[in-house]
């Protein structure tokens, strides 16, 4: 009747490959760090809120383990909320992700992860911030989605650019 049939996964449940091409996996998301911070507490709440968030945003990836493709991936998060020229919260976020990434030509594999992974991890932050402020006692803060290509393209345009200028200044100093 029913087939049995074996997959071949292994405990961290990739399925093992064959050099069948490129290789990508999440083995792990997890808050590295967090803060909330209400400086101005009790006091903030008894005044009129006029609400004025500044949102600051970093990705960061390091290699953990070449010969696995290991790479640890952080998103980091600063969240400053002012209502009146007072600060009202500070919420600060670093959620990151192990993930596998192996076969991928130099190009690919900065683009998975410098945009793909910080898009991966970005729906836990967006949690972790609504729900801090929430419990703080403020009103709801609701992240707006986040083009991370778009950020990475951009990262990649200023790295071309930085030799140029590099070059220039250079050659009008001698």
């Amino acid at each position: 009747m029913a087939e049995d049939t074996k997959t071949g996964s292994t405990n961290s449940g990739t399925p093992p490959t064959a050099n069948q091409g490129p290789e990508f996996a999440i083995q792990k998301i997890f808050i590295k760090d967090l803060s909330f911070e209400s400086p101005g507490a009790p006091g903030v709440f008894l005044k009129e809120w006029k609400g004025d968030t500044n949102i600051q945003l970093n990705t960061k990836a390091r290699q953990l383990n070449e010969q696995d493709g290991l790479f640890e991936v952080e998103l980091g998060l600063t969240v400053t909320t002012t209502s009146q020229g007072e600060t009202a919260y500070l919420v600060e976020v670093k959620q990151a992700g192990v993930f596998v990434a192996r076969g991928f030509p130099e190009d690919q594999q900065g683009h998975l992860l410098g945009a793909y992974c910080p898009n991966l991890l970005f729906p836990f932050v967006r949690e972790v911030v609504a729900d801090l402020v929430l419990k703080g006692g403020f009103p709801q803060l609701l992240l707006q989605p986040i083009n991370f290509d778009a950020l990475y393209a951009q990262h990649q345009q200023e790295q071309r650019s930085k030799p140029a200028e590099a070059g220039e200044s250079g050659s009008a100093t001698a």
